[in-house]
């Protein structure tokens, strides 16, 4: 009788600001995984592997380097119009494409593109966090992980197949046609944060190691999602080019799933108890992806690392918020999605530098001895 009640006193999880914040969150999401494996085969077409990794690396360089000002940006024009500003610099830039495949507009463009996309993810995490009840945070974080990953599980491997079969133009318009139409939705979040004015920035969260170690052990994980999504379809070639489809597929949307599951068990358990198996999962899914010549190896370990990638999604991320002060929701938002930024730059940039000479099965092996070091820092979460 009193877990029942308990239950019927849990405040609603959904509400009219919180839909419209979830629109802003597809549209941003479409147009920033639509072309993020394109963009790597585009750039081959004008120079090398390390032009294909350095795409990336602009674009994930440039969102890290917005995200650490995005709180201060929010602080000063309010939410609304920085999500505004960020949604057109993810949008309007990639038309630029659509006109040349020279390398320095391409790496143009995923700068600016990836001003926009910080700004964007930094803004509407904010918003989500704010506006979702403490006592459903972790369930509430999965939902907004669910809104982001349902559009990266069906644009990113959609990306690579509209290129092979009509192109890059039709990839590259619809990547800028998503955030201008997720523009719609910016009178719904409110303008400002009431705690705004105390908000004392990245640099005084970054002291604080209960929000370091798990932005750390997240941005392991998300080294090795550079490494996936920049040079699987480099390494898989041939007939057998569905298999990085059906692999970029399978990844996000084992992540949407396990990340949904992750922030049920997080409110019951504790986010923190998750940190080791998320690891674990994640390490065996990218020593699997070695084996680039058996595509069973390939769909299974996308598989692997895509459940141990939800689940550290959703369980730093719990922790961060659960840990940082009222109106510190930027500063944890910037920290976190930097982490996944700058991890991702850095593992495309890390295998880049390699894949020439040890190519591409001992490129995953070694990136999946990167998360080892992870595990210590897992440990002295618990």
């Amino acid at each position: 009788m009193t877990t029942t009640a308990a239950l019927t006193r849990r405040p609603a999880l959904l509400s009219g600001a919180l839909i419209r914040c979830f629109i802003a969150v597809i549209g941003s999401s479409v147009a920033f995984y639509l072309p993020l494996s394109v963009v790597p085969l585009f750039a081959e077409q004008s120079g090398s592997h390390g032009d294909a990794g350095l795409a990336t690396v602009a674009l994930l360089l440039a969102c890290v380097a917005c995200e650490m000002v995005t709180p201060r940006l929010m602080a000063r024009l309010g939410y609304r119009w920085a999500l505004a500003i960020g949604l057109t610099l993810l949008g309007l830039p990639t038309l630029v494409l659509t006109a040349g495949h020279s390398t320095t507009a391409i790496l143009a463009v995923s700068v600016l593109r990836g001003a926009g996309f910080a700004i964007s993810a930094v803004a509407t995490n904010a918003i989500g966090a704010m506006l979702i009840p403490a006592e459903r945070r972790a369930e509430g974080l999965a939902l907004a992980g669910v809104m982001s990953g349902l559009p990266g599980l069906i644009a990113l491997p959609a990306g690579v197949w509209v290129a092979t079969h009509s192109g890059f133009t039709p990839v590259f318009v619809a990547a800028t046609i998503a955030p201008l139409l997720a523009l719609l939705a910016i009178p719904g979040p409110p303008r400002r944060h009431a705690a705004a004015a105390r908000e004392e920035g990245v640099a005084a969260a970054l002291t604080n190691p209960g929000l370091v170690r798990p932005a750390l052990i997240f941005a392991a994980s998300t080294a090795a999602v550079g490494v996936l999504v920049t040079f699987l379809p480099l390494a898989v070639t041939g007939s057998r080019t569905w298999v990085v489809a059906a692999a970029l597929l399978v990844q996000p949307a084992a992540a949407t799933a396990t990340r949904w599951i992750a922030g049920r068990l997080g409110d019951r358990y504790g986010s923190v108890r998750l940190l080791t198996p998320g690891l674990i999962l994640s390490g065996a899914g990218m020593a699997a992806l070695a084996l680039t010549g058996i595509p069973a190896a390939v769909l299974g370990g996308a598989l692997l690392f895509g459940m141990g990638f939800g689940i550290l999604q959703n369980a730093t991320l719990a922790l961060m918020y659960a840990r940082a002060p009222r109106g510190g929701e930027g500063a944890v938002s910037a920290i976190w999605n930097a982490a996944y930024d700058l991890g991702m730059a850095a593992g495309a940039l890390g295998a880049g530098l390699v894949v020439g000479a040890i190519g591409y099965p001992l490129a995953f092996l070694l990136t999946a001895a990167v998360l080892l070091p992870a595990l210590t820092l897992a440990r002295r979460e618990r």
